[in-house]
């Protein structure tokens, strides 16, 4: 039998804050990394890093520009 320490959140009915966010980071993010820093089994930190991306034709427009 398992302890209430190793079940997960949702079979305790409970969902941690930092799992609100998280989801909340992911679900606003095309491209991009989000990063959970954790310190003594505690998330402390949550980092996100996004990514634009052009697609092809705007980067090619862009380097005939700098040749220039």
């Amino acid at each position: 039998m398992s302890s209430p320490a190793t079940k997960s959140p949702a079979i305790l009915g409970s969902v941690p804050d930092w799992l609100d966010i998280v989801r909340n980071k992911v679900e606003g993010l095309s491209f991009g990394v989000v990063q959970i820093v954790v310190h003594d089994r505690k998330v402390t930190q949550i980092e996100r890093t996004e990514k634009t991306r052009l697609d092809s034709s705007a980067t090619d427009s862009l380097r005939r520009r700098e040749n220039y």
